[in-house]
């Protein structure tokens, strides 16, 4: 399938930020009738719900996976995005041609310069499609503090952030809150569960009053969710790995609810694709834990779900290509025009849709 189906246009202006404040006031697109757009806010999900239908959530707890680092002269902006083991890490890194193995790169903040800095880690290896691996040159059991320390939250690349040393207190846009959702539980995410973050204390009270019902996974979000599709077919293009678990009590939750005609509504595409990689063919859904990497285009049957609170994705996208396959493409390439038109905001920081799924086993 030809990449380009999935393009279109988007003025920058649309893409947002910062999260609306507070988070469930952000604008909800409901397509959740065939044939018809409605414009609403997100406080008014559980007023789309029915008693017994059933919220999957990722409760994923992304980590500040973004660092800036000095080897001599020389700066780089460091991503991390999957763990080898308690001190190893692959990385996407700006300016990697700079690094080397063998060498040691100084990470620094706004108050804490290279030379100051008590934070390192040793080049180990470098490779074309991975990136380079990195082994921080601490113990393992403090390796969580000196992230939150000097690491910042690892924002995708169209929100711009001040970098250390121009003008800004660390964090100032308070990221560290703001691109966490509420109920973040495991830490290992890379990237923001981002239909997450509109979640508020008063939709979760609203949801109970409703009767729908909350079951969580855990799927570590990887920043491979950043990558663009270089290639022009969908059959060459390769996912990255991503670790997750769903334990038996959220498989019998699901599996009951189906059986008794309620929906299954997942709450963005991570949660999405952990629910299909371990549901099989007769639309039941087993415990899984370990990497999942699967790739969702058009003509794909889904098993679990019914529907899908999502945000609006980047055109080319992996994510554009899954809720193609969920809503049809041509309808969601009248949403996107639609939103535009209303002015909805784009991406992590955006608003959000709540889609039915039109092609299911």
């Amino acid at each position: 399938m030809k990449v380009d189906i999935f393009d279109f246009e988007l003025d920058r202006s649309l893409i947002a930020k910062q999260p609306a404040s507070p988070r469930d006031t952000s604008r909800l697109l409901d397509l959740s009738e065939e044939d018809k757009i409605a414009d609403r806010r997100f406080y008014d999900l559980p007023d789309i719900l029915r008693k017994g239908d059933v919220l999957v959530f990722n409760d994923t707890k992304v980590i500040p996976a973004r660092l800036y680092g000095a080897r001599g002269d020389a700066r780089v902006e460091v991503t991390l995005y999957r763990p080898v083991d308690g001190v190893r890490w692959w990385s996407f890194v700006k300016n990697a041609k700079r690094l080397h193995p063998g060498d040691t790169v100084c990470f620094y903040t706004d108050d804490i310069t290279p030379e100051e800095s008590g934070f390192t880690a040793s080049v180990i290896e470098k490779k074309e499609d991975d990136g380079v691996l990195i082994a921080f040159d601490c113990p393992p059991e403090q390796l969580a503090s000196d992230l939150q320390k000097y690491g910042l939250m690892p924002l995708p690349p169209y929100i711009k952030r001040d970098k250390p040393a121009q003008g800004g207190i660390w964090d100032k846009y308070n990221d560290k809150e703001n691109y966490q959702t509420i109920y973040a539980k495991y830490e290992g995410a890379v990237a923001a569960p981002t239909a997450g973050l509109h979640f508020t204390d008063r939709v979760f009270d609203a949801l109970e009053k409703k009767g729908v019902k909350k079951v969580f996974l855990t799927l570590h979000v990887g920043a491979g969710t950043f990558l663009p599709v270089k290639v022009e077919d969908t059959d060459d293009h390769k996912m990255h790995a991503e670790y997750g678990i769903i334990h038996q009590d959220a498989c019998d939750v699901v599996n009951r609810a189906k059986a008794a005609g309620k929906k299954i509504i997942a709450v963005g595409t991570t949660s999405l694709r952990l629910l299909e990689t371990a549901g099989d063919d007769n639309g039941i859904l087993h415990p899984f834990t370990g990497e999942t990497d699967i790739f969702i285009t058009p003509g794909y049957k889904f098993k679990i779900i019914d529907n899908i609170v999502t945000n609006f994705h980047l055109p080319k996208s992996t994510l554009f290509m899954l809720i193609c396959a969920i809503a049809g493409t041509d309808r969601m390439k009248a949403a996107y025009r639609h939103a535009m038109d209303k002015g909805y905001r784009f991406y992590s920081y955006g608003d959000s849709c709540f889609l039915k799924c039109v092609n299911k086993i």
